[in-house]
């Protein structure tokens, strides 16, 4: 098949989330298939290897400049605030660009797709072929579903301009994202939960779970020997929900693990992390920033904290830590969406004395942390590899190609 990918950034190689799952999935199709690409693209000290590793794989590479993921946090703030008096919502004001679409038309007026595979509902506000009438099929990926995320922050404790624009700007994500659901011949959700909630606001859209998933082979322990004591949480630092879940860990959490444990320390891992964060730093608390390769960190620490208080979809870091069997310790939202049993493939909690007390657990007792590993790579491998994935999307594709 020709598959044409349209996606907010270059895909590869990925430093975050959001493109790992455009890596695996993208390059798992190109194995069998013709992929090329549509994107933005940021002037960042990235973009010149992003561009060149992301052409490796690709028929064709396209792209139009838009820092719609470097922007500056000033900037986007402001962005935000005057997205509250507007019909639209911020994401879409972010994203709209009439160059994209000049783009996209040219693409599809040169090449007969036969796939086009939209990532996120943002990218969904484009005009595209019909769907249902005429080649290319439509597909939307959703990473997570975008209001939903939003509408929990507006939920949640933080500062009152937050979650006001939170409770103001869910209304107007989910009102496009539902829109855009029924725009799409098929789409594609990460996780049961997310596919339950959008079938209850499109009934009669066609879906398929496709979940996150983890290159096996990279992400294997070297066995190491394990620092004691030591902590670590990973993830990108410019993502609220990341932000808020390591200020609560070490605010509510680390102090009572430190009575227990008085050497532990947490080490965050991941880009661009605020002001906020860095000043946690401290006799318990370092702060890494952002690293190319965060296996050697996972390979030394004794174990890995998931203490998310609000999210969509799935988490990549979980996948990525059973992979590399690492034990585990997350809020039961944190590993919402994947199959986890709470014992077997990680500890999961359900409040800050719940999150120390099984942390202290772990840390105390190396052999649970062990087994828990083990188990944890054992469930990555049956379940959560991207070939796995790359299958599931492609027998979507033909399911509806057969309609």
């Amino acid at each position: 098949m020709k598959i044409l990918f349209v996606t907010p950034y270059l895909a590869s190689p990925p430093r975050y989330g959001a493109q790992r799952r455009l890596d695996g999935l993208m390059r798992g199709l190109a194995a069998r298939h013709e992929v090329s690409l549509l994107s933005f693209q940021t002037d960042d000290e990235h973009s010149e290897q992003s561009l060149k590793s992301t052409a490796s794989y690709c028929q064709a590479v396209s792209t139009v400049s838009n820092n719609v993921v470097g922007l500056d946090v000033r900037k986007k703030r402001l962005m935000q605030l005057r997205s509250l008096i507007s019909p639209r919502s911020f994401e879409y004001d972010l994203c709209y660009d009439a160059r994209f679409q000049s783009e996209l038309n040219r693409m599809l007026d040169r090449t007969r797709y036969d796939i086009v595979q939209v990532e996120f509902s943002h990218l969904g506000l484009y005009d595209y072929p019909p769907p249902g009438r005429q080649q290319p099929l439509l597909v939307l990926d959703e990473h997570n579903i975008e209001y939903d995320i939003v509408r929990r922050t507006a939920d949640t404790t933080g500062s009152a301009v937050r979650r006001l624009y939170s409770a103001v700007n869910w209304r107007k994500l989910r009102r496009e994202e539902c829109h855009a659901w029924r725009r799409f011949d098929g789409v594609v959700l990460t996780s049961d939960r997310d596919e339950t909630l959008l079938r209850k606001n499109s009934p009669h859209t066609a879906t398929a779970v496709v979940p996150n998933a983890v290159d096996l082979e990279h992400f294997r322990t070297r066995s190491v020997a394990r620092e004691a004591d030591t902590l670590m949480f990973f993830g990108a630092m410019n993502y609220h929900p990341n932000i808020q879940g390591v200020s609560y860990f070490v605010t509510e959490v680390l102090p009572k693990i430190a009575k227990a444990v008085p050497n532990v320390k947490l080490r965050v891992v991941g880009q661009q992390p605020p002001d906020s964060i860095r000043a946690l730093a401290g006799p318990h608390v370092e702060i890494v920033g952002f690293v190319d390769d965060p296996r050697p960190l996972l390979d030394r620490s004794a174990a890995m904290v998931v203490p998310l208080l609000i999210g969509g979809g799935t988490r990549f870091k979980i996948v990525e830590g059973m992979a590399m069997s690492m034990p585990i310790v997350s809020t039961h939202l944190g590993a919402e969406g994947l199959d986890i049993e709470h014992g077997k493939h990680a500890l999961l909690a359900e409040n800050s004395e719940q999150l120390a007390s099984q942390t202290i657990r772990l840390l105390q007792d190396p052999g649970l942390g062990r087994q828990l590993g083990a188990d944890a790579r054992l469930f990555a491998e049956r379940r959560y590899g991207w070939e796995r994935a790359v299958n599931t999307l492609e027998n979507f594709y033909s399911t509806l190609r057969a309609k």
